[in-house]
């Protein structure tokens, strides 16, 4: 686990180092033309990197291993890590909006944009596609919670520097309340990522099922010596699923016997779920009358 934990700090700080970059590049490009929408999706990129120091610091919480106060170890501070991703969503966009409707009411002086700051933001947008590509990537190979929603909010950072490169082309066409209104986009489209973030997290958080009953269910049935299959649940993020089933097997086996075929059911349920601990309970069958 350790090892895990180590190569998710890797890329946590590989990913910190190229939003930083970006945040650097987008706020020189708009306090130097005046672009609101471009100091905002700077804002946006700072969350960014403000969100890689918290995950830092709670990647090495959740792969501490289980201990008496949390025997189901502490995979779920990575999910808990991630409302504070939202919270800071949410803190962003109250901001945007704000900025924006008060530019549009009092008609401030149009930006000055120039091909400098069109290329700066175009690489800035290149930049955090090819950190949210490798983040989410390598995220899905670790089966990090964390990693794969960070990854989702730096995808979010392509689309918002896109809108604003398309606000500040039609300022310079002469329609200086663009760099407004796609501002306001952009607060739409961080709204959205922080939502999507929620409907990823909350079932961690709450227990959700982690696996179909019947996905298990069809595992220890395959497994030898296994009558039957019940009282099933699981929890937990992927990579740190925890399986419980009870598991009838024949009456006239021995102890011996019958936790022989349990352990190899939780050993077959563990390698096709990559989970973290199966229990399968055994009973012996009790024939028609069950």
């Amino acid at each position: 686990m350790s090892g895990r934990a180590d190569r998710v700090r890797r890329v946590l700080l590989l990913t910190l180092a190229g939003n930083l970059a970006v945040v650097a590049i987008k706020l020189t490009a708009g306090l130097a033309a005046g672009a609101l929408s471009v100091v905002a999706d700077a804002a946006h990129s700072a969350v960014d990197a403000l969100n890689n120091v918290i995950a830092l610091a709670l990647a090495s919480v959740a792969a501490q291993a289980p201990d008496e106060e949390h025997p189901y170890g502490h995979a779920k501070f990575e999910a808990l890590g991630t409302l504070a991703v939202v919270a800071f969503l949410s803190i962003t966009v109250y901001e945007l909006i704000t900025s924006a409707i008060g530019r549009l009411v009092l008609g401030e002086a149009r930006p000055q944009v120039t091909p400098w700051v069109i290329g700066a933001m175009g690489g800035s947008a290149l930049t955090s596609y090819a950190v949210a590509r490798y983040e989410e990537r390598r995220g899905r190979e670790l089966d990090s919670v964390i990693l794969v929603a960070d990854a989702s909010h730096t995808r979010s950072d392509v689309y918002a520097s896109l809108t604003v490169i398309a606000g500040l082309l039609l300022v310079a066409l002469g329609y200086p309340a663009a760099d407004a209104a796609f501002t306001l986009v952009v607060a739409v489209v961080i709204a959205r990522t922080g939502w999507r973030i929620l409907l990823q997290s909350v079932p961690v958080l709450v227990d959700e099922r982690a696996v179909a009953g019947e996905t298990i269910r069809r595992i220890a049935l395959d497994s030898p010596g296994v009558l039957d299959c019940f009282d099933i649940r699981s929890r937990g993020p992927a990579g740190e699923i925890f399986a419980e089933l009870t598991i009838t097997v024949d009456g006239g086996l021995n102890v011996e016997q019958a936790h022989r075929i349990a352990d190899e059911v939780e050993r077959r349920v563990a390698d096709r779920l990559h989970a973290r601990d199966v229990v399968a309970h055994v009973e012996p069958d009790r024939g028609p009358s069950r």
